[in-house]
C-alpha cells in the first residue's frame, strides 16, 4: 500500500514537472530574433480586420478560447475536416458559430512572407490575435507568452464535451473550468470577454421565453427580434456596448440583463463569491483590465505543445505534408 502511494505521488510529481516545463518553454520574446516583424505584422492585420468589422475582435478572442479548451492551445480548432479526420469546426459549440478563419489565413500568409519561411505557429497567432483584438477595441494590453506549436489532429468529441455550454449552471461552469486548471476568478474574469460580440437567437431563445432570472423589459426587447420559432440566426449583443472592452457586461448581470443563462449564473443576487466578483469588476474597471490580462495568460498556458511536440503548420487549415 505504501509503495503504491509513493508510486502515485511520483507519477503526479512527474506530471506536474512536465506541465511546468511545457509552460516554462513559452516566452514573451520567442520571435524577437527569428522573426522580429512577427508581432507587429499580426497587430497591423488584426487592427485592419477589426476596423473593417468590429465584431471580428470578439470572434478572434472566441477562437482562442475554443482552441485552448479542447486539448490545449494547439491551433486544432483551425483544422479543416479530411477524409480520415473530423475536425472541431462542426462541433455543437462551434458549428455556424466560430468565425474569423479567413483573418487567421491572411495573417499566416503574411507571416510566411515577412519571416521568410514557416516560423510562427497557428496557435501563437490565435493567442496574439486575441490580445490585439482586445487592445483594438479599447482594452489594455498584456504580455503573451509564445512558442506554442500546432497539433496534427483535432477532436470533434473533445470539442463537444470540453467547451462550456451557454445553458450551464454555476456548478457546471465551475466544474468545467476546474477541469482545465482554472479557478473561479478565471471563470468570472474570462466571462468578461462577453463585453464584446453577439449571440444567435437560437442560443438565447430559451432564456428569454422560459427563464425567470431575466429583467422583463430586457426579455421583451429581445422577443421583438427573436421570435419563439424561426429567425435562429438573428443576432443580439452580449452587452450594450458590443464593440467596446468595458465593464458594461458586469453591470448588465447585476441588472438581470445577461443574454446567456451561463452569464447570468455568475450573478444571482444571493451574495455568493461570484456575485461579489461581478460587483467588484463592475465597480473597478481598471482592476478588471489587469485581471483579464492575467486570466488570458492563464488560458493561453493550457497544455501547449512545445519543443518537438506537434509542428508549425504552413497552412493553418491543414497539417504539413511530409
Amino acid at each position: 500500500m505504501a509503495k503504491s502511494h509513493k508510486l502515485i505521488l511520483s507519477l503526479l510529481s512527474q506530471l506536474l514537472l512536465i506541465c511546468h516545463l511545457s509552460i516554462a518553454d513559452l516566452t514573451p520574446d520567442f520571435y524577437d530574433d527569428i522573426c522580429p516583424q512577427a508581432l507587429p505584422t499580426i497587430q497591423t492585420l488584426v487592427e485592419a480586420a477589426v476596423a473593417d468589422e468590429p465584431r471580428m475582435g470578439a470572434s478572434l478572442v472566441r477562437l482562442h478560447f475554443h482552441d485552448c479548451f479542447v486539448n490545449g492551445c494547439d491551433g486544432s480548432v483551425l483544422l479543416d475536416d479530411t477524409p480520415t479526420m473530423t475536425g472541431e469546426k462542426t462541433a455543437k459549440p462551434n458549428n455556424n458559430s466560430i468565425r474569423g478563419f479567413d483573418v487567421i489565413d491572411s495573417i499566416k500568409s503574411n507571416l510566411n512572407d515577412v519571416c521568410q519561411g514557416n516560423v510562427v505557429s497557428c496557435a501563437d497567432i490565435l493567442a496574439v490575435a486575441a490580445r490585439d483584438s482586445i487592445v483594438a477595441l479599447g482594452g489594455s494590453s498584456y504580455g503573451v507568452l509564445l512558442g506554442r506549436r500546432d497539433a496534427t489532429s483535432a477532436s470533434l468529441d473533445a470539442a463537444n464535451s470540453n467547451i462550456p455550454a451557454p445553458n450551464f449552471n454555476l456548478s457546471q461552469l465551475l466544474s468545467n473550468f476546474d477541469s482545465h486548471g482554472l479557478a473561479m476568478q478565471d471563470l468570472v474574469v474570462l466571462s468578461g470577454a462577453h463585453t464584446l460580440g453577439f449571440a444567435r437567437c437560437t442560443i438565447f431563445r430559451n432564456r428569454i421565453y422560459n427563464e425567470s432570472t431575466i429583467d422583463p423589459d430586457y426579455a421583451a426587447s429581445l422577443e421583438s427580434v427573436c421570435p419563439i420559432s424561426g429567425d435562429d440566426d438573428v443576432l443580439a449583443s452580449l452587452d450594450d456596448t458590443p464593440a467596446s472592452v468595458d465593464t458594461d457586461y458586469y453591470q448588465g448581470l447585476i441588472q438581470s440583463r445577461g443574454l446567456l443563462d451561463s452569464d447570468q449564473q455568475l450573478y444571482q443576487g444571493d451574495g455568493s463569491d461570484t456575485d461579489s466578483l461581478v460587483q467588484y469588476y463592475s465597480d473597478n474597471p481598471s482592476n478588471f483590465w489587469s485581471d483579464f490580462g492575467a486570466a488570458m495568460i492563464n488560458l493561453g498556458n493550457l497544455s501547449p505543445l512545445t519543443g518537438d511536440g506537434g509542428e508549425v503548420r504552413e497552412n493553418c487549415r491543414v497539417v504539413n505534408q511530409n
